[in-house]
């Protein structure tokens, strides 16, 4: 306010100077008045001209800041299928994975067919000699000795006991019929005899569903029992005792199923009689036996040998495979 009041005085001297005068003398400034009150503010200027661009470009300014993420737009019309792309090359076979764990064992498939007849194996290694019987082994007859030089005429000795019968003479004439002889008496009646004891063993038994294709070099535990009335044959081992000495008969009857079969007839161990079948398809059968002298307490069994390859022993609700024996006669 103080400027706006300096600044009318001054104008007033100068109006002052330029009007003539008539001997007039001019005084000293008079003290300043008061300011006026404001006055109402001036129209805002009308923008200028934008000015032609500069010739030089200015040095980029720093990048700005993200901006906000913007609205997701409508989803656009399904564009038509385009052609079907070349195959490309196989890629190179990648290293085989890790072995899983085993599966659960799955049921018996359908029967195959027949095979091609496979080569014969090789053969077996003699087996290890058995255990010696009761009485040992029968030595060598050994040589006649020199006969040696007679010795003297001793004293005669007592009456020797009666020789033996000698040989009968030629037959003689028929002779003349002698005259009837009188009835002799009734003898005494003689003792009562015993009656001889007839030994009794004997046992047929078989394979189940359960059962069937055994392990290989152990004892058939054959569960399904058709005899064993005396109880000689033991279904928890397989295995037969023998109860009485004497000479036994041992046969078997197998069914051949997936896999080829060798058996063999054990005793007390010891391998007495093999079988053998190569599997060919559907089922196979076959069959052995043989006579054995047993003494007390000797044991016989069946069993597959040759491995897991040999062990096909089937049997089902129309097929069997059976083990049996029996006592022929005591010693």
């Amino acid at each position: 306010l103080f400027r706006v009041a300096l600044l009318l005085l001054v104008v007033r001297c100068v109006a002052e100077e330029t009007t003539p005068s008539k001997g007039c003398v001019c005084g000293y400034p008079g003290i300043p008045g008061d300011p006026g009150h404001n006055g109402s503010p001036g129209r805002d200027g009308r923008d200028g001209l934008r000015g032609d661009k500069g010739d030089q470009v200015g040095p980029s300014g720093p990048a700005g800041t993200d901006g906000l993420k913007g609205i997701k737009g409508d989803t656009g019309a399904i564009g038509n299928v385009g052609p079907k792309g070349k195959k490309g090359e196989n890629g190179e076979k990648g290293s085989p994975g890790k072995m899983g764990p085993q599966g659960i064992q799955g049921p018996i498939g359908i029967k195959g067919s027949k095979g091609e007849l496979g080569l014969p194996g090789p053969q077996g290694l003699k087996g290890d000699l058995g255990p010696p019987g009761p009485h040992g082994p029968k030595g060598e007859i050994g040589l006649r000795g020199d006969r040696g030089i007679q010795g003297p005429l001793g004293p005669p000795g007592k009456p020797g006991p009666k020789g033996e019968l000698g040989v009968p003479g030629h037959k003689g004439n028929i002779g003349y019929r002698g005259e009837r002889g009188t009835r002799g008496e009734k003898g005494e009646s003689g003792e009562k005899g015993e009656s001889p004891v007839i030994p009794k063993s004997a046992f047929s038994v078989g394979l189940t569903a359960r059962s069937k294709l055994p392990p290989a070099n152990f004892p058939i535990r054959f569960d399904k029992i058709i005899y064993n009335q005396q109880n000689h044959y033991d279904s928890q081992t397989g295995r037969y005792t023998c109860p009485v000495a004497g000479a036994y008969f041992f046969t078997y009857h197998i069914t051949v199923f997936s896999r080829n079969v060798k058996v063999a007839l054990m005793k007390n161990g010891v391998k007495i009689i093999h079988t053998t079948d190569n599997y060919q398809t559907s089922e196979d059968q076959a069959a052995g036996g043989a006579v054995l002298h047993l003494d007390v307490g000797d044991k016989v069994w069946l069993q597959v040998v040759g491995g897991e390859l040999f062990n096909g022993l089937f049997a089902d609700e129309d097929d069997d495979t059976t083990f049996s024996g029996f006592i022929i006669f005591g010693s």
